[in-house]
């Protein structure tokens, strides 16, 4: 335990910049190596879900109902089967045809799936795709949104990119009607839009990083990073997210996009333990949130 705090320590700290990153990733492809491809594009998502099929629905959901037109899209979940209504979700949309899009169902164990970077990695080794965005399964991609992705990407060779801006929800309690639209059993769901606001973003944070495929079949997803390839007993904080910029020696190119939505909640799907410990970590997520809010409307310092 003390070896892992440790090493999560180190990593954290050379994740600010400290470390020169080549010394654990060597073989981060040159700008001239990446490929510059134009024409239909194909992009791989990268999700993964553990008790959130609530939220898996409306990301899954978003595909059928604005299908991308201009490039082919792979939409890779990875899940553990011991989540049984994720599986019976992912089950329902496996039947449903969707142009331009293949649905990539991808079951492990759910310790591997608690470490977020375990399937991140086995899928940016593994792919095809030209273009590979890691997300989460709270994010939508609404009308345009892919289409105008695919113009953004003619010719790049950015190792990173991400949406400058994404609209969400305030934090949802678990009683919002929008987290129990599922309780009689899979379908497609839209979303009122209406009850988002637009933030802006500035780096390529956890469920906003779309890498180059060349560099995610080079060089993974912290593959080199031991820590972050071991599986746990309960669901690890990502801070490996950070590290994986840090690898690719980029915090990302902003795009502006239409159609990036995403929605945002007070109690976490992973939370194990009592109930009054679950509560004190759902306090302190709302006022990290009016914290963060506060501060990207110029409300606080930065």
């Amino acid at each position: 335990m003390m070896w892992t705090s440790i090493q999560l320590a180190f990593f954290r700290f050379a994740a600010g910049g400290k470390i020169p990153p080549k010394w654990f990733e060597p073989d981060l492809p040159s700008h001239p190596e990446r490929a510059s491809k134009t024409g239909r594009l194909s992009l791989e998502v990268v999700s993964h879900c553990w008790n959130y099929s609530h939220f898996l629905v409306y990301q899954l959901s978003s595909l059928v109902l604005f299908p991308p037109h201009q490039l082919h899209v792979t939409m890779t979940v990875f899940y553990s089967p011991e989540d049984t209504k994720t599986e019976e979700l992912l089950n329902f949309f496996k039947a449903i045809e969707t142009p331009n899009v293949t649905w990539n169902w991808q079951p492990v164990a759910k310790q591997a799936l608690f470490r977020r970077s375990i399937g991140r990695n086995r899928a940016a080794l593994a792919t095809k795709a030209d273009w590979v965005w890691f997300t989460d399964c709270d994010l939508m991609f609404r009308e345009s949104c892919l289409d105008q992705l695919s113009d953004h990407l003619q010719g790049r060779r950015d190792a990173l990119l991400f949406p400058d801006e994404e609209r969400t929800t305030d934090l949802l309690a678990e009683d919002n009607p929008m987290l129990n639209a599922t309780q009689e059993g899979p379908s497609v769901l839209d979303i009122d839009t209406s009850s988002f606001s637009s933030r802006q973003i500035t780096k390529a944070t956890g469920p906003l990083q779309i890498a180059h495929g060349d560099v995610c079949r080079a060089v993974g997803y912290c593959r080199n990073v031991g820590i972050y390839q071991q599986p746990v007993d309960k669901f690890a904080k990502c801070h490996e997210d950070r590290a994986f910029r840090w690898l690719l020696q980029s915090q990302g190119t902003p795009l502006t996009l239409p159609g990036v939505y995403r929605i945002r909640h007070i109690a976490k799907g992973r939370y194990s333990g009592n109930d009054t410990h679950n509560k004190v970590r759902e306090r302190l997520r709302i006022w990290q949130s009016r914290w963060r809010d506060r501060k990207e409307s110029g409300g606080a310092s930065s």
